[in-house]
């Protein structure tokens, strides 16, 4: 376990006690992490702990209605002129045809079709929905009657506040990372995403079982530090794959089973909708239960994904759409399946039995490494708040920020072959993925760090080394599916610079 003390120095605003029996509550009423830590956040005490968990309770259920309080709030509006102020996530999309913005709030039911954002509104709360295409605020909603000869009222949104409590500084982070080492590091990261460093032990397990377990967990993070970062991670049941993409952050999105369409993940093109999809304002999409989902078109389907996964960016019936957000595939398989030598795609879709589509993977996650999930596992004390951990890692998915830590990752890795023909996509893949490892275990690097030799061993061992596995299995992965063009494909070499 890392020093609760060091962290509550060097983090005196941004920390939160992680009570098991307080968190279990949270779960059952399937509240999200980083909504749970804002609660906390309000409702502990100095020492961080909860007093009154019928207080809690009662708090809790009047600032996120279930879906059954649908009713009740659209009479509140109705008939008091508005609601409550209350937490939710909405989505916003332009109506261009009638003009206007509308909003849905997917949690409670409310649809684009029956909602708008007045002018008046909008201009006030833009700047905080507009970046994001939404996202989780305290809400008041109102009521507009039927106008005229139109034959349905519409719910407004009166209000939006983002419910970020303090002051997120990239540089104030920075800077207390330096005071850390990588390991106590990789276990503040943990206990911030809810887990227990010193949980991973199992019997008969040496120390790099241990380390090969923690950094797995932790390599689920890149999607939420990195731009367009597309992986899969065939898995067993109950290592916490759901909760990772489904409850950790607000910027992200997990479809779990059911139909994918292009209207869900792109465009909705239909007269008068023009909905954006969900690549276009979340940080990443994760498709869950991959061996059981099924696409409205395949053909179709597989076209957009290996264009948007390749470039960001697809056209769909002539409207280009752009997006940041990676693409995550998620499925279950025996543990004795997990070798990257076997085909570990057979029981999935046969969209992915297209090597080109696998090819704009950048990377395997080995989920054979983590262990099923046992009540050890989960933190219980002092951590880093799990909101303000997930706001950071947005943050760092900045241009600006992709650029500098990219930078240094071209400055630290040197790359050959014996052909002297690298495949591109698997050189950026790797580059990515290291990205995102720098940006998540040493987010302090700059110019003169990377120039450190102590530093540079770490550099390969938490960020160049995995990544290069990662990647290698992808083209094991295709040199199985398709033989005939992969089949005598190399891997090219990798190494860090230790001369600069």
């Amino acid at each position: 376990m890392y020093d609760v003390d060091k962290l509550r120095e060097y983090f005196p605003s941004t920390t939160v006690y992680k009570d098991p029996s307080v968190m279990a509550m949270f779960k059952s009423a399937k509240i999200e992490a980083f909504l749970r830590d804002w609660i906390l956040k309000r409702k502990a005490g100095p020492d961080g702990r909860v007093e009154n968990v019928d207080v809690l309770s009662e708090y809790v259920a009047s600032i996120i209605p279930p879906r059954s309080e649908k009713e009740r709030l659209q009479d509140e509006a109705r008939s008091n002129g508005e609601t409550r102020p209350f937490l939710a996530k909405v989505n916003i999309s332009f109506n261009s045809s009638a003009d206007y913005y509308c909003f849905e709030i997917p949690g409670l039911g409310f649809t684009y079709s029956h909602t708008i954002i007045e002018d008046y509104v909008w201009d006030r709360i833009k700047d905080e929905l507009i970046g994001e295409a939404g996202g989780w605020g305290l809400v008041r909603l109102g009521y507009m009657p039927p106008e005229g000869n139109k034959k349905n009222g519409r719910f407004t949104l009166l209000d939006y506040k983002n419910f970020c409590p303090y002051e997120v500084n990239l540089d104030a982070f920075r800077e207390a990372r330096t005071h850390f080492e990588v390991e106590e590091w990789m276990g503040i990261i943990l206990g911030a995403i809810d887990y227990n460093p010193d949980g991973f032990e199992r019997e008969g397990w040496i120390d790099t079982d241990i380390w090969n377990a923690k950094h797995t967990m932790l390599t689920r993070l890149l999607p939420f530090i990195q731009p367009r970062i597309n992986l899969i991670e065939l898995a067993p049941q109950q290592t916490g794959k759901s909760y990772i993409f489904g409850k950790v952050g607000k910027y992200g999105w997990l479809l779990s089973g059911g139909s994918v369409s292009r209207t869900m993940l792109f465009l909705d093109r239909r007269a008068g909708a023009r909905a954006k999809g969900l690549v276009t304002f979340n940080d990443f999409v994760a498709i869950d239960e991959v061996k059981s989902i099924s696409f409205t078109n395949d053909k179709e389907m597989g076209g957009i994904l290996k264009g948007y996964m390749e470039d960001g960016y697809t056209t769909v019936g002539g409207t280009r759409v752009d997006g940041d957000a990676g693409i995550i595939f998620l499925g279950n398989i025996a543990v004795e399946d997990m070798d990257a030598s076997k085909d570990m795609l057979r029981e999935l879709p046969d969209i992915f039995r297209d090597s080109a589509l696998i090819q704009r993977i950048h990377g395997f996650v080995p989920g054979q490494f983590i262990p099923p999930l046992s009540p050890r596992m989960y933190i219980s004390g002092w951590a880093l708040n799990t909101e303000y951990f997930t706001e950071i890692m947005h943050l760092l998915r900045s241009p600006a920020e992709t650029m500098r830590y990219r930078g240094f990752v071209e400055e630290l890795v040197d790359v050959s072959s014996k052909s002297g023909d690298t495949s591109g996509r698997e050189q950026d893949a790797i580059m990515r993925l290291c990205t995102a490892y720098l940006k998540l275990f040493f987010p302090h690097a700059d110019s003169a760090l990377i120039r450190d030799s102590k530093f540079k061993r770490e550099f390969d061992k938490y960020c160049l080394q995995p990544a290069k596995r990662m990647q290698e299995t992808v083209l094991k992965q295709m040199k199985i599916i398709n033989p005939g063009m992969f089949g005598n494909t190399g891997f090219a070499t990798y190494k860090v610079r230790y001369d600069i």
